[in-house]
C-alpha cells in the first residue's frame, strides 16, 4: 500500500471533522506509521492535537513502562529464566522524567517530555497529561489500582472525557480497562506484580496486589460497541480517527463482558 502523505493541516481538518473542539478532555491513543507518511512526524501530531483543544481542553496519553514488570509475567522474553534474578535486582527504578515507554508509539514518547506535560507515578502502567486537567488526571495514581475508579481512566470518567482513537484499534484501547475493573465474570482475578521503584532514597523491588490486565476481547467489545453506539470517524491518510464518549464505552464494555467473559 501507497503511505499517503499528511501534513498538520490534514491533522486538524480530520480532528475537527470527527468532533475534536476546544475545552475537551482526550484520552489519545495513536500509531504514527499507520497515518502514512507524516510530515514532521509525532511533533505535528502533538501541535494538532494541542490546538484542537486549547489551553482550556486536555490532552491525556498512556507512557506505559511495561518493561518494569517481573519476568515471570513474560515481558523480557528475550532472555532466559537464569537472567530473571538480575533483572529483579538491576531494572532501573521508574523515575517519571526519564523513564521511556514501552512500544507506547513514537507520539506518546514524545508527549511525555513535552513542555507543560505533567506524568502519573506508576512504575509501569502510567499515564502523561496537558492542559487544564492534566494535574488533577495524573495524582495519586496507586501501584494497585491501574485502571480503575480514581485511577487516571476512571476520572477521565468522572469529567466525562472523549477516546480518540489515530490509526490505532479497540485492542489499545486503555479506557476498556475500566470497564474490566467494574464488570463482574467468573474468570476476574487479582495478581501480584513487581517493579523497581524508589522509597526513601533507595532503589527497591516492590510488590503490589492489582487486578489481572486482561485484553484479550477489546477488538471484538469494539466492533460490538459501534453497531451500538455513536463513534465519529475521519479518513487521515491510510488510518482512520475515531471520536467516542469514554463514559458510552465503559458503560456498554461492562455489560458486553458480564455476559460474554468466562
Amino acid at each position: 500500500m501507497e503511505r499517503k502523505m499528511v501534513t498538520k493541516q490534514d491533522i486538524l481538518e480530520a480532528l475537527e471533522k470527527v468532533g475534536v473542539c476546544k475545552g475537551q478532555v482526550l484520552m489519545v491513543h495513536t500509531s504514527l506509521s499507520s497515518l502514512g507518511y507524516v510530515c514532521g512526524g509525532a511533533q505535528v501530531v502533538i501541535e494538532a492535537l494541542l490546538e484542537g483543544v486549547g489551553r482550556e481542553g486536555t490532552i491525556m496519553m498512556p507512557t506505559q513502562s511495561w518493561k518494569n514488570l517481573d519476568p515471570a509475567t513474560g515481558v523480557h522474553w528475550e532472555v532466559s529464566e537464569s537472567c530473571w534474578p538480575l533483572i529483579r535486582e538491576n531494572w532501573p527504578a521508574y523515575d517519571k522524567n526519564i523513564t521511556p515507554t514501552n512500544t507506547m508509539g513514537a507520539v506518546a514518547e514524545m508527549f511525555r517530555q513535552w513542555p507543560g506535560t505533567v506524568r502519573s507515578d506508576h512504575p509501569a502502567r502510567s499515564v502523561a497529561a496537558w492542559g487544564k486537567e492534566a494535574a488533577w488526571l495524573t495524582a495519586d495514581h496507586d501501584l494497585s489500582n491501574i485502571f480503575g475508579d480514581g485511577s487516571p481512566v476512571g476520572k477521565l470518567y468522572e469529567l466525562d472525557g472523549l477516546v480518540l482513537l489515530m490509526g490505532v484499534g479497540y485492542d489499545k484501547n486503555t479506557s476498556l480497562h475500566l470497564a474490566d475493573v467494574r464488570a463482574a465474570y467468573p474468570g476476574k482475578h487479582n495478581c501480584l506484580e513487581h517493579s523497581a521503584v524508589m522509597e526513601n532514597g533507595r532503589r527497591v523491588w516492590k510488590g503490589y496486589e492489582t487486578l489481572f490486565v486482561d485484553g484479550e476481547d477489546f477488538s471484538p467489545i469494539g466492533t460490538a460497541f459501534e453497531k451500538a453506539c455513536t463513534v465519529r470517524k475521519a479518513a487521515l491518510g491510510n488510518g482512520t480517527l475515531r471520536l467516542m464518549k469514554q463514559r458510552e464505552l465503559v458503560d456498554f464494555a461492562v455489560q458486553w463482558i458480564e455476559k460474554n467473559r468466562k
